[in-house]
C-alpha cells in the first residue's frame, strides 16, 4: 500500500470552491496509485465563524481565566467542523471517506493541555480504513491522553499531526498544503524579487521556521526527519511542484561532481522584540545570579531568546508584548536592565555556512552599506542571527537577500 499524506489549512478548506480545490488533489492522490491519509485544519482565520481564534474569543469574553482544559475541548471543535464537511463533499465525488478525531486515529500525548507532545501513533484503525479502499480524514492539532482526556498541540499543530502520521504510516511522502507554493528565499511582502526554493534541507527549513518563516511548524519537520520522509510544501490552488524537504538531492545521481554548493538558503525575520541587558560585572557569584535570572523568567512562563551569557554581562531577547513584565520580575529582584525595545532577529540560514570563510564578513558589509546598526550577533553552523532595530528590519532583509545573490 502506498500511503500519501496531505495536510490542508484553514485558508484551503475556506469555502466551497476552495474545498472543491482540495478534493482534486485528494483524487490526483488516488488516480496516481496512492492511498490518502488527509490532515485538515479548523476553516478559516481568526473572525470567519468556525475558526479556533473565534471560538477562544467567545469564551474568553466571558471568562478569560477558562481552564486549559476546558480550552483544549472547545479548540478541537474547528478541525471536527472542517473534517465533517471535507468527507462530505468526497463522498458527494464518489469517494468513500471517513473522519477520525485525533483521539481515534491513535494520536496520543502527555497530559500538557494546550501544547501536549505527542507520545506515540497506534495507526492500526486508519490501515484497517485504507485496506477497505476508504479515504481517511483526520483532525489535525488534537490527541488524546492515556486517560482519554482530548489534548491540542499548540499552534501549527496540524502540521504535527501530518508529520507524525506520515512516520506512523510509513508514508511516502507527506505534503503540505498552503496559499503559498512553496518556501521563499525571503518574505515576498519585504523581498520583491524572492523566488521559491525547489528543495531545501530538513535543518534548513527547521531554521528558518524557528526564525520566524511561518510556512510549516519546526516541530513537524523535526518528526519527519526522524524517518528521512520527504515533506512537499505546495499551494492547494495551483499545480507549481513546491519545495522538496530532504535529506536527499533529488537531480543528484551518486558520484556526480559537486559543481556549485548553495551557502544560504534563505532570510528570516522575527520582529516585535526587546532586549534585555543586566550587568554582573560587579557581582561576586556571577554563576549564582545568572542561574536566578532565568529561573525567574521560566517561572513567569517567559520565553527567553538570543541569550549571551558574558562575564561581565547577560543579554537575551523576548518579546515586546511580554517585555514589561520581563523588566518588573528583573526589577523586583534588584537588577536595572538595560532596555532596547522594538528590535527584530534577522537570520540568514544555510547548510552550507557552517566552515565557509568570509559570511560573516559579507554580512556585516551589506548591513553597514545599509546603514543598520547590528545590536547583537550570534551563530550556529547553519544560521548567523543579527539583532536589528524595528526600523532597520526591512532594510536588513533586503540588503541580505542582495548580497547572497538570492533572487538568482
Amino acid at each position: 500500500m502506498r500511503i500519501l499524506v496531505q495536510k490542508f489549512g484553514g485558508t484551503s478548506l475556506a469555502t466551497e470552491e476552495r474545498r472543491a480545490q482540495v478534493a482534486s488533489k485528494v483524487s490526483e492522490a488516488i488516480h496516481s496509485g496512492y492511498s490518502p491519509v488527509v490532515v485538515v485544519s479548523a476553516i478559516g482565520r481568526s473572525g470567519d465563524p468556525y475558526a479556533t481564534d473565534t471560538f477562544l474569543n467567545m469564551v474568553k469574553g466571558i471568562n478569560p481565566d477558562l481552564p486549559k482544559r476546558e480550552l483544549d475541548l472547545l479548540m478541537s471543535c474547528g478541525e471536527v467542523i472542517s473534517g465533517t464537511v471535507l468527507v462530505s463533499t468526497l463522498n458527494s465525488l464518489g469517494h468513500k471517506a471517513v473522519l477520525f478525531t485525533g483521539g481515534q486515529a491513535g494520536i496520543i500525548t502527555n497530559n500538557d493541555f494546550g501544547d501536549a507532545r505527542i507520545v506515540r501513533v497506534e495507526p492500526g484503525e486508519i490501515l484497517e480504513q485504507l485496506a477497505e479502499g476508504k479515504v481517511v480524514v483526520v483532525t489535525g492539532f488534537q490527541g488524546i491522553t492515556e486517560s482519554g482526556q482530548i489534548t491540542t498541540l499548540g499552534r501549527g499543530g496540524s502540521d504535527t499531526t501530518a508529520s507524525a502520521l506520515g512516520v506512523a504510516l510509513e508514508a511516502e511522502t507527506i505534503d503540505i498544503y498552503t496559499d503559498v507554493e512553496g518556501i521563499m528565499t525571503a518574505d515576498p511582502r519585504i523581498v520583491e524579487d524572492a523566488r521559491i526554493l525547489d528543495t531545501v534541507t530538513y535543518n534548513e527549513i527547521c531554521q528558518l521556521a524557528y526564525q520566524g518563516a511561518k510556512v510549516i511548524h519546526p516541530r513537524a519537520v523535526e518528526i519527519a526527519m526522524q524517518r528521512n520522509i520527504p515533506l512537499r510544501i505546495k499551494s492547494t490552488f495551483s499545480d507549481a511542484p513546491g519545495t522538496l524537504v530532504t535529506n536527499l538531492h533529488p537531480d543528484r545521481e551518486i558520484g556526480t561532481d559537486i559543481t556549485s554548493d548553495r551557502i544560504i538558503a534563505g532570510i528570516a525575520h522575527t520582529p516585535s522584540v526587546t532586549q534585555l541587558r543586566i550587568l554582573t560585572v560587579n557581582d561576586p557569584d556571577i554563576h549564582l545570579t545568572d542561574k536566578r535570572i532565568f529561573r525567574a523568567m521560566a517561572l513567569a512562563d517567559i520565553s527567553v531568546d538570543f541569550i549571551s551569557v558574558q562575564p561581565e554581562a547577560v543579554l537575551y531577547t523576548v518579546s515586546d508584548e511580554v517585555a514589561a513584565k520581563a523588566i518588573g520580575i528583573l526589577q523586583n529582584m534588584g537588577f536595572q536592565p538595560d532596555v532596547i525595545h522594538s528590535c527584530a532577529k534577522v537570520s540568514i540560514v544555510g547548510a552550507g555556512i557552517a566552515g565557509v570563510p568570509g559570511v560573516m564578513a559579507d554580512m556585516v558589509e551589506a548591513l553597514s552599506d545599509a546603514g543598520v546598526t547590528i545590536l547583537q550577533s550570534a551563530d550556529s553552523h547553519t544560521t548567523i542571527w543579527v539583532l536589528v532595530h524595528n526600523v532597520n528590519m526591512v532594510a536588513a532583509v533586503q540588503a541580505l537577500h542582495k548580497k547572497f545573490k538570492l533572487d538568482v
